[in-house]
């Protein structure tokens, strides 16, 4: 195969004109080759992703687990590749630790940090970890990729500035982005002020202002989406929150595609009501594309020796149905992760 890149129309730089080689399954069936998609917000713990990795997602990053529990999970051959955060940190009695649906060793709770600046010094100065530090450093024993915390005030006691400041800054002094779970008025206000690297839902509580949301986007932090959970439950709340990633999307935010896979009945693999919902908020196909395909929380992409790509069957969207919800919607649904030598570029 070359590293020609034959003319997709618009689908973008990551789409290539394929056929299936004559050796190998369905011979001689043309379409289009995409990077392995990747969905980045599941739960393992609350739902299997098998039936996704038949329906065209070859990647996950699984967003809140017992530490032991999802390090085994993503121990395990072959596909998903699973990435994740390990434990939801969250406030002592915060949300999601009065959950029932919150597995046994999912969260980590920690007191509130002293903000006093004598203090901060002492403890930065301190031999001994902090249990902030600690809480982080367990996540990455375990394997992290990346640390998630939890901000729901309506369920219960949230974290505060300085809390969340120290969270995040121990995150990174480890090389871990942080990953916020932003509910309810003003904490995605306090995620992007504390420097957070992602919000792990398109913000949905309330309308962000025009401000706030290019300040997120100049800053270099990623939303990712879960819009379906919202058209699944609440037309309102989806509007807020398709909004919301409207405005990110065109001041040139990063968008990752993700379900919340775990949450309730979702169609698994590439999701018709995600990827409509994303061309709504103003992506166009190739933007959806690389919101799929987007490597995150890894840096580049860590394919090289996989040996399978997404193989999109038949003709793409062109034209008008390129900025069609549905025909675009249709057309990515019907992905599967296949070996790359079964495809030839033409």
């Amino acid at each position: 195969m070359t590293d020609a890149a034959p003319h997709t129309g618009g689908l973008g730089p990551l789409a290539r004109r394929v056929r299936r080689s004559l050796n190998g399954d369905h011979p001689g069936e043309t379409g289009i080759m995409l990077p392995p998609l990747i969905d980045h917000h599941v739960h393992l713990q609350l739902a299997s992703a098998e039936a996704g990795v038949a329906r065209g997602i070859a990647a996950v990053v699984d967003l809140g687990a017992d530490p032991g529990a999802i390090a085994t999970i993503a121990r395990a051959d072959g596909l998903p590749h699973v990435r994740y955060a390990g434990a939801f940190l969250t406030a002592r009695g915060g949300y999601p630790s009065t959950r029932p649906w919150a597995p046994a060793g999912s969260v980590r709770e920690l007191d509130p940090v002293d903000d006093d600046a004598d203090a901060a010094r002492e403890r930065r100065h301190h031999a001994l970890t902090g249990p902030v530090e600690a809480a982080v450093g367990e996540q990455l024993r375990f394997g992290a990729s990346v640390v998630k915390v939890a901000l729901n005030p309506a369920a219960g006691p949230a974290f505060d500035r300085a809390t969340l400041d120290a969270v995040v800054s121990a995150a990174h002094a480890a090389g871990l982005p942080v990953a916020v779970h932003a509910e309810g008025a003003g904490t995605a206000a306090l995620a992007i002020a504390a420097g957070s690297d992602v919000l792990v839902h398109a913000p949905f509580s309330e309308r962000l202002d025009d401000e706030l949301v290019a300040r997120a986007a100049a800053a270099g932090q990623a939303w990712i989406s879960t819009l379906a959970i919202h058209v699944r439950d609440d037309a309102e709340v989806a509007e807020v929150a398709i909004d919301n990633l409207r405005r990110f999307h065109a001041a040139g935010g990063r968008v990752l595609y993700g379900t919340d896979h775990g949450n309730g009945e979702l169609e698994p693999g590439v999701n018709a009501l995600e990827v409509a919902a994303l061309v709504r908020a103003g992506l166009a196909a190739s933007d959806v594309i690389a919101a799929l395909a987007d490597p995150w929380p890894e840096r580049t992409p860590d394919w090289a020796d996989a040996g399978v790509a997404t193989f999109v069957p038949g003709p793409a969207p062109a034209g008008d149905d390129l900025a069609d919800a549905d025909a675009v919607a249709a057309w990515l649904t019907t992905a599967r992760i296949v070996p790359t030598e079964e495809l030839e570029l033409r």
